[in-house]
């Protein structure tokens, strides 16, 4: 645990969504545990198009948060990682990184090519100074990719007949940093059937796929903040379909696994008779 800034750039091969979750190499692996606090930090702008999307043209720390679990890159062959983001809070205003010419950063910097670290550990003292006297403002909800896809719309409900209907999809379940964890952390497969969309229809369809809560909302005795990697699983949307299908029951992932195989084992037997 200590303290550390984490750079968001805004054109970027990292998967990052502020707020949500921060994409890494390896080889700050080091530097990133759970429960660290940091600020985030952009460099220069150089695309004039992102201009409306940043509080400054100029070099500035834009919010603070705490990390949470850190999770490894299923999708990555070479040990990349990301780290769950928590209380993240965006600034009202910027904080440049210089006050009075010096660098805020001033007694943590001890290479020539510092500001180029993606992430940068820095002390308590340093931390207190950039979040100091800077207020906070509520943050507005982007939209991204996730968003435009038709689950998010979906309503599936599963409770008993004749008693209290609940909705299984809830706005927590449906928010977008639920969903982002959950499908970074398990992958976009199905995870009954391992379908891929984005691998069958190709471009227009990565990152497609819709997210199951394990636990039906009707069984709950009142809303809880999910944990995405045990609370939240990727389904295709005919498997999503099946879970549901009948209002007194909703299947388990091994009850759907199961009906999977043995459909497959029928149709194999059937195949070779």
């Amino acid at each position: 645990m200590g303290y550390l800034v984490l750079v968001e750039n805004d054109v970027s091969a990292w998967e990052d969504e502020t707020g949500i979750k921060y994409h890494f190499p390896k080889k700050y692996n080091n530097l990133v545990s759970a429960g660290s606090e940091f600020v985030y930090y952009k460099g220069r702008l150089q695309d004039k198009s992102f201009k409306d999307q940043r509080l400054s043209a100029q070099p500035h720390y834009f919010g603070k948060g705490r990390l949470g679990k850190i999770y490894p890159d299923k999708r990555s062959d070479k040990g990349d990682l990301f780290a769950a983001i928590e209380d993240f809070e965006m600034f009202s205003e910027p904080v440049e990184f210089k006050r009075n010419d010096v660098y805020l950063e001033a007694q943590d910097i001890k290479k020539p090519n510092h500001f180029r670290d993606a992430i940068r550990s820095i002390s308590k003292e340093t931390f207190e100074l950039i979040v100091l006297g800077v207020s906070s403002k509520p943050t507005l909800k982007k939209s991204t990719r996730n968003e435009d896809l038709n689950d998010i719309s979906q309503s599936l409900e599963s409770s008993e007949e004749g008693g209290s209907k609940k909705r299984y999809v809830t706005q927590y379940e449906r928010s977008n940093h639920n969903r982002s964890l959950a499908i970074a952390i398990h992958g976009e497969n199905c995870a009954a059937c391992g379908f891929n969309f984005g691998a069958f229809y190709g471009d227009y369809a990565e990152g497609y796929i819709q997210v199951h809560h394990v636990v039906p909302v009707s069984e709950l005795d009142g809303p809880i903040k999910p944990d995405p990697e045990t609370d939240l699983i990727p389904l295709c949307a005919n498997c999503h379909a099946v879970v549901h299908r009948k209002r007194s029951k909703t299947l388990s992932l091994d009850e759907l696994k199961g009906l999977i195989f043995n459909e497959q084992s029928d149709f194999e037997l059937k195949s070779n008779a």
